[in-house]
């Protein structure tokens, strides 16, 4: 794998999803994954699928409030399902862009979201030693 190919690739697309971000709300797994792109610099809505509500209810309040979301599930099994469950629960009421996703799990090393912060971090340094 190239690695330094992969983090530019990973740079360009938090840059996108920040200015995306501005205007169309992130669904993420739980609170670490809030804090994780937090500190990847995204500052826009983030909201949350594990709030005690069923999935069901979940998607429907979130149909009745957006029109356009981006779901930033872990790119792991779990995440894989809810990705999966969002979108077919939402489909034809709201638009559901899991790009961002699929090149996250696509250049990354890791699994899961909370992960990203260190892990790029970790990149970086190895970059410098090559």
């Amino acid at each position: 794998m190239d690695y330094k190919k992969s983090m530019e690739t990973l740079e360009k697309t938090l840059d996108e999803l920040c200015k995306e971000n501005k205007t169309v709300p992130i669904i993420v797994e739980g609170d670490k994954d809030i804090e994780a792109l937090r500190k990847l610099g995204v500052n826009g809505e983030i909201i949350q699928v594990n709030s005690g509500k069923s999935l069901i209810d979940f998607c429907d309040q979130i149909a009745q409030q957006y029109s356009e979301i981006i779901i930033l599930t872990d790119w792991d099994r779990k995440g894989g399902y809810l990705c999966y469950t969002i979108t077919r629960n939402l489909e034809g009421r709201v638009n559901c862009n899991t790009y961002y996703r699929e090149v996250f799990a696509k250049n990354a090393m890791i699994r899961t979201l909370e992960g990203l912060p260190s892990w790029i971090l970790t990149m970086k340094e190895k970059i410098k030693l090559l």
